[in-house]
C-alpha cells in the first residue's frame, strides 16, 4: 500500500518541484533586493588577490564585525570570473548554480542507494530526486546557504560526486581541488582510506597541491600569508560560541560559557564522536554502503571542525535519503531522520540566533545553551545508530513441521 501510494505521489513530482521553486523565488522577490552577504565578500574581495592585499582589506559589515575574506589563495582565482559580472548578474548566476547543485546532491545520494539495491536509476528514482529536491529546499541549511549566497551547495555538490568517482584520479583530484577551494572537503580522505582506495587519496595531495601551487603563482604574499600565519585562526572565521556555529567546540563553548579552544572537555567530545564515527564506518564499510560511509565521514568533520555554521550542515539532505531509502528502516534511524527533518524544517537556529545577546556574547541561560546542542547531538545520534541500521538481519529458521523420515506422512 505504501508503494502505491508513493508511485501515485511521484507522479506529480515535477508539478511539487515547481511549485517549491516558484514559492521560494516569490518570497524572495526581485534579484536586486537579495542580499547574498557571504557571495558579496567573494565578489568584492577575490580581486584583491591581483594586488597582495586579499586578506589585507575587509568588506564593512557591521561596527564589531567586518568580513574578511577567510578561503585559501585558490578560492579567490576561483571567483575571480564570477566579480567580473555585474552584481545583480552575480547573485542571480549564483542562486541559478546552487539550486542545481541541490538536485544534483540528492539525484546522487539516490543513486547510490538504486545502485545498492540492484536497481537501474529509472523514472521512479528520477521523480524521486525531484520530490525531496522540492522538499530539501526549505530545510534550514540550505536556505541559510541560497539567503547568504554560500558556497556550500555547490562545494558538497562536487565533493560528493568526487568522492564516489569510480575511478582514483578523478576521484582524488576533485576532493584535492574541493579541499583547496575551502579546506573542511579535506576530511573525505577519511572516506578513500577506510575503503582502502589509497590511490584516491595519493590524488587527493596531488589535486590539493595543485591549488596551492595556483595560489602561490597568483599571489606569493598573500598564499605565505594564509598558509603560515593565518591558518586555524578560528576567530577570524567567525564567533565561535555564536548558535550559528553547529560543531562541538561551538555547542561546549556555549555550555560552559567561554570558549573550551581544545582544552578536555572538546578533547573528550572528539574521542567519543571519533569512536562512534570509527563503529558507523566499520558496520558501513563492511555492509558494502557507499552512502552510509559517505554520511559517517562528513558528519565526523562538521562535529571536529571549531566553526561549522549550520548551513555547513548541508550533509543532513543524504543522511535522511540514506535512512529513508537506503537503511533498514529500524524505528531508531527514522526516529534520528524526523528529528533532523524536524529541527532543519522549523528553523531552530534562526531562534536561537535571535534570543543571544550579542553575536560575540558566549554566556547565555541553559535552555538555549541545551537546544543550541541540537545538530552536534543529532550528529551523534546518527553516528550510534548507523550500525543498528547496517547490521545483517538474523536468518530465520525453518518451521517445524510434523512428519519425519522415521515417520513418512500419510498421503
Amino acid at each position: 500500500m505504501a508503494d502505491r501510494l508513493e508511485q501515485r505521489v511521484l507522479r506529480f513530482a515535477p508539478l511539487v518541484l515547481v511549485l517549491s521553486l516558484g514559492w521560494y523565488f516569490w518570497r524572495l522577490g526581485a534579484p536586486g533586493g537579495w542580499g547574498m552577504i557571504d557571495l558579496k565578500v567573494y565578489w568584492t574581495l577575490a580581486p584583491n588577490l591581483l594586488t597582495d592585499q586579499l586578506y589585507t582589506i575587509d568588506m564593512p559589515f557591521t561596527a564589531d564585525f567586518p568580513l574578511p575574506f577567510t578561503y585559501p589563495p585558490f578560492a579567490a582565482v576561483v571567483f575571480l570570473p564570477l566579480s567580473w559580472l555585474p552584481w545583480v548578474a552575480a547573485r542571480v548566476v549564483w542562486q541559478v548554480l546552487s539550486l542545481v547543485a541541490l538536485w544534483w546532491l540528492v539525484r546522487t545520494a539516490l543513486s547510490l542507494v538504486a545502485a545498492r539495491a540492484g536497481q537501474r536509476f529509472d523514472g521512479t528514482w528520477s521523480r524521486r530526486a525531484l520530490l525531496w529536491t522540492a522538499l530539501a529546499l526549505w530545510c534550514e541549511p540550505v536556505r541559510k546557504t541560497l539567503d547568504f549566497g554560500q558556497i556550500n551547495l555547490v562545494l558538497i555538490a562536487g565533493t560528493f560526486a568526487a568522492m564516489v568517482a569510480v575511478r582514483n584520479a578523478v576521484a582524488g583530484v576533485g576532493v584535492g581541488v574541493a579541499a583547496g577551494l575551502k579546506l573542511t572537503p579535506a576530511i573525505s580522505v577519511l572516506y578513500f582510506l577506510v575503503t582502502r582506495r589509497f590511490t584516491a587519496a595519493l590524488w587527493t595531495a596531488v589535486g590539493f597541491a595543485l591549488t596551492v601551487a595556483v595560489g602561490f603563482a597568483a599571489s606569493a604574499s598573500d598564499s605565505w600569508r594564509y598558509w603560515f600565519e593565518l591558518l586555524g585562526a578560528a576567530d577570524r572565521v567567525g564567533p565561535v560560541g555564536s548558535a550559528i556555529n553547529q560543531s562541538l567546540r561551538g555547542a561546549l563553548s556555549r555550555t560552559l560559557g567561554h570558549d573550551v579552544g581544545t582544552s578536555w572537555p572538546w578533547l573528550l567530545a572528539v574521542a567519543v564522536s571519533a569512536v562512534l564515527t570509527g563503529f558507523a564506518l566499520r558496520a558501513a564499510v563492511r555492509a558494502g554502503d557507499t552512502l552510509a560511509t559517505v554520511v559517517a565521514v562528513q558528519l565526523f568533520g562538521l562535529l571536529l571542525s571549531p566553526i561549522s555554521w549550520s548551513h555547513h550542515w548541508v550533509w543532513v539532505i543524504p543522511l535522511v535519503l540514506w535512512a529513508v531509502h537506503g537503511s533498514r528502516r529500524t524505528w531508531p534511524v527514522l526516529a534520528v531522520a524526523a528529528a533532523w527533518v524536524l529541527v532543519t524544517g522549523a528553523d531552530l537556529i534562526t531562534y536561537l540566533i535571535d534570543k543571544q545577546p550579542t553575536i560575540w556574547e558566549i554566556p547565555r541561560p541553559w535552555p538555549l545553551a541545551a537546544l543550541g546542542w541540537c545538530y552536534p547531538l543529532l550528529g551523534l545520534l546518527t553516528l550510534a545508530v548507523i550500525p543498528a541500521a547496517l547490521r545483517p538481519r538474523e536468518p530465520v529458521d525453518p518451521p517445524l513441521t510434523t512428519t519425519s523420515k522415521a515417520e513418512p506422512s500419510v498421503p
